[in-house]
């Protein structure tokens, strides 16, 4: 039986200090392409081994953008059929990029509640993809850039996510995107007008496993 996704995996946080996180304000470090790499190949060991084993990967890194606190969302992809598996992120940063993604790939496989959970004889099928987000800021809807920015809408207690590639994928139109985010989040299409809306705009550096 596979174990269900828990927030607060098992496994050793990484310590920040001042040598490997960042302490005080400026530019967040950038994600080089063996960053990258590091980061898929992770995600793919998460799954074989949980999936296998319910035992989590040790994780080491010297890489400060790795150990930035940074949100992430992961995507699973079957690679035959090209339909999605399962898809599971968050909006704000708690833990270093490298162990949200470790999370996330764990919370994409088990926790995605369109889905039946991934099981161990499915991850050789699977392309993985990585979001690293930035942090979210207000934004209005006549700022929203299709294509660049991810949207999150509040209303009360129901909220609704969107990766910026998502509107590239379908063809919306800036005003089709903030429809479709309210309906992510279970609210009337034009609830994004509503002066009881709180509408926030992110980047995200996206990428995957080749094809």
């Amino acid at each position: 039986m596979i174990r269900r996704f828990h927030p607060q995996p098992p496994y050793r946080a990484l310590s920040q200090d001042n040598s490997t996180g960042r302490a005080e304000a400026g530019p967040a470090p950038q994600l080089t392409g063996e960053d990258k790499q590091t980061l898929l190949r992770l995600a793919r060991q998460t799954l074989h081994e949980f999936l296998g084993t319910s035992r989590l990967p040790e994780i080491h890194t010297e890489s400060p953008a790795l150990l930035e606190l940074r949100a992430s969302f992961v995507t699973l992809w079957n690679r035959v059929s090209r339909e999605l598996r399962g898809c599971r992120g968050e909006a704000y940063p708690r833990v270093p990029l490298i162990e949200s993604v470790v999370q996330m790939a764990i919370a994409s496989a088990t926790d995605d509640p369109r889905f039946a959970p991934v099981t161990a004889d499915e991850v050789p099928d699977l392309r993985i993809e990585i979001n690293a987000l930035t942090p979210m800021k207000p934004i209005r809807p006549e700022q929203v850039v299709v294509g660049r920015h991810g949207l999150r809408i509040v209303r009360g207690s129901a909220t609704g996510l969107l990766l910026p590639e998502v509107p590239v994928r379908y063809g919306w139109d800036r005003e089709e995107y903030l429809r479709w985010v309210c309906k992510k989040a279970g609210l009337p299409p034009d609830t994004w007008q509503g002066e009881d809306v709180r509408l926030y705009g992110f980047e995200s550096e996206a990428w995957g496993e080749e094809e």
